[in-house]
């Protein structure tokens, strides 16, 4: 449910941009082709606030939703990897917008420590991890590394007192009891890809 909540904020986030100020979970569903009936169970969990015969404030219920979902205040990223994933990752400019600011890039390059990502995100010597975790407040890492050193990474993250992370990397690692671990591996992902190019050939479908 959190996935859908996180989905009607940015769909809300659009609609404000768009100078929306009202919305029916019908207007919603039409326009970002979600279903209009998961919609009102979604939000009635969370409280009434939906006007009938007007919707939904736009502003009002994105505010509230970004309250559930703990986006309140900006939340401040480490990614951990100053290759190209990671300074893509750093410069991302929709993950400011979402509420999520990359402050500090970590590698244990010399090359790379002590330099700017493009987007003038500064890259730090992996072993000061724990003293800029500390300084810039930073509550999530994102790992972008390869996979012969992602679980040490890993493990360094949570040794610095990071409790929530987002793996890039391919392959498992394995967290402790109380940190929430989620992974992005992409060949997943391109992998779903290439089955469906490979069965809908033709124009056939399986």
């Amino acid at each position: 449910a959190t996935n859908r909540l996180s989905i009607y904020v940015r769909c809300l986030g659009r609609l404000a941009a768009s100078g929306v100020r009202t919305v029916s979970s019908h207007a919603i569903a039409a326009q970002f082709h979600l279903n209009a009936a998961q919609i009102r169970k979604d939000l009635a969990w969370f409280g009434e606030f939906g006007v009938r015969g007007v919707g939904y404030s736009v502003d009002g219920l994105a505010a509230h939703l970004r309250k559930v979902l703990g986006l309140g205040d900006p939340i401040r990223v480490a990614v951990i990897g100053a290759g190209n994933l990671g300074q893509a990752l750093a410069d991302y400019p929709g993950f400011p917008r979402d509420g999520f600011v990359p402050v500090a890039l970590f590698d244990r390059a010399a090359a790379k420590v002590g330099t700017e990502s493009r987007g003038g995100v500064p890259i730090f010597d992996i072993r000061r991890l724990p003293t800029v975790v500390r300084k810039e407040g930073i509550r999530i890492a994102m790992i972008a590394v390869p996979a012969n050193v992602a679980q040490q990474v890993v493990n360094v993250a949570v040794a610095a007192g990071l409790r929530a992370i987002l793996n890039f990397a391919p392959g498992t690692v394995t967290v402790p009891p109380g940190i929430k671990l989620k992974n992005v591996d992409l060949t997943v992902f391109l992998d779903g890809l290439a089955y469906y190019l490979a069965n809908t050939a033709n124009g056939k479908t399986k």
